[in-house]
């Protein structure tokens, strides 16, 4: 089985996450080889856990690769990478821009072997900017974008607060987004480009509603208000202004949590009168949208010692018996337990990934897509991908071998 993107080749140059760019297109098919140094992406030690001596990082964002080592330090090294472009639909330069330009492996030397390829780099900060040339790891991008908050221990020390990766997940899928639109039209045109993603931009759009919230109530407020059910006052975007929510709020229940969003008047009458309280609805009906009783201390504790009567998975099975919106309040590690993900996100068996990892969130329906390869060893395909994809018989790699061209 070829995949979506079977007859997709892309060369790429990378260290760490960023590599998880190519990552998606590796799962939809296409042939991602992976030139490394002779002695490798330290990738595979970095981070935790370490699955029997390879970290996880390196086994799910390298799956499905092929790795050639190149000494890109060598004139012999150089062709070798240039051979492999010439067929290339795209290169992937995965680490501080300007990295490939250094070794003679720029985008218009590129252009020169094959003017239709897709030049795209990755990096923390971009290619631009104060910061461009700042060293960075992927959190860098998250606080930056201002998605992470600052916290204090009881000793007053600052610290981290427990968050979701943002800007190291987004940068690639955007990237990949990017990728394959320009293989699009330069397949159509013969004519390739160039393009940049930076991690931090991807944060900073994918949280863009606060930010251009934000921005609007800079204007006066006889041009931007709030909504009718509040009186039309600006309240903080995003979850800031839900802490005081009622109708729209996380609430104990017999065993766990539950996400309760019963901010449109059907829904929060279909609760009242599902859980026989009609009382409730005609006491206080509320806006016909976006309303969330706010500060509404008197329902919020009616609410909260309802929750409690049932356990999570029976007040699950009551959303959908009513039609009111009552989701699941999950954590990394409780999640896989949860009958949705089990249906949607079936587990790839360490048996073939060497770690128990989750697929690509893609479903062709009515079509059997491949399933990923374990991540590679350094150097592991470096003789069939030379054979295979260049056509070098047994006299030319012996050749790129005595000249340290393959490290």
């Amino acid at each position: 089985m070829t995949g979506l993107l079977g007859g997709v080749r892309v060369i790429e140059s990378s260290l760490l996450g960023p590599a998880a760019i190519t990552l998606h297109l590796a799962d939809l098919g296409a042939e991602v080889i992976k030139v490394e140094p002779p002695q490798g992406d330290y990738v595979r030690q970095m981070t935790w856990p370490i699955v029997e001596g390879v970290s996880l990082m390196h086994l799910h964002i390298n799956r499905g690769k092929r790795s050639v080592t190149l000494d890109l330090r060598t004139p012999e090294g150089v062709e070798v990478y240039l051979d492999l472009v010439r067929n290339a639909d795209a290169v992937v330069e995965a680490m501080r821009p300007g990295a490939l330009e250094k070794r003679g492996l720029g985008y218009e030397r590129l252009r020169e072997v094959n003017p239709r390829i897709v030049f795209c780099t990755i990096s923390g900060y971009g290619m631009t900017g104060p910061y461009k040339d700042m060293p960075s790891h992927g959190i860098a991008y998250d606080t930056w974008a201002g998605l992470v908050e600052p916290e204090y221990d009881d000793d007053g020390f600052c610290y981290m607060a427990n968050h979701a990766s943002m800007g190291i997940h987004a940068g690639p899928l955007f990237g990949a987004f990017g990728i394959l639109a320009g293989i699009v039209r330069a397949r159509e045109t013969g004519e390739g480009c160039r393009m940049e993603i930076a991690q931090s931009d991807a944060a900073a759009y994918m949280d863009w509603y606060r930010s251009e919230t934000w921005r609007a109530y800079e204007r006066p407020q006889s041009e931007v208000t709030g909504n009718a059910s509040d009186n039309f006052e600006r309240r903080a975007p995003g979850t800031a202004g839900m802490r005081e929510g009622v109708r729209y709020q996380i609430y104990d229940t017999a065993d766990g949590h539950v996400l309760f969003m019963a901010s449109e008047r059907e829904f929060w009458e279909n609760f009242c009168r599902g859980i026989g309280r009609p009382e409730l609805f005609e006491r206080w009906p509320g806006e016909k949208f976006a309303d969330h009783a706010r500060n509404n201390k008197e329902l919020h504790a009616e609410l909260r010692d309802i929750f409690k009567t049932k356990t999570s998975a029976e007040w699950i099975a009551f959303s959908n018996e009513v039609n009111t919106p009552i989701a699941p309040v999950n954590t990394p590690k409780t999640i896989a337990d949860d009958p949705q993900f089990q249906d949607r996100l079936p587990w790839i068996s360490r048996d073939r990934l060497g770690a128990d990892e989750l697929p690509i969130p893609i479903k062709v329906l009515d079509d059997e897509q491949p399933v990923p390869e374990h991540a590679p060893t350094v150097g592991e395909h470096t003789d069939d991908v030379l054979t295979r994809v260049l056509g070098y018989d047994t006299t030319r790699l012996t050749e790129l071998k005595e000249s340290g061209a393959l490290g």
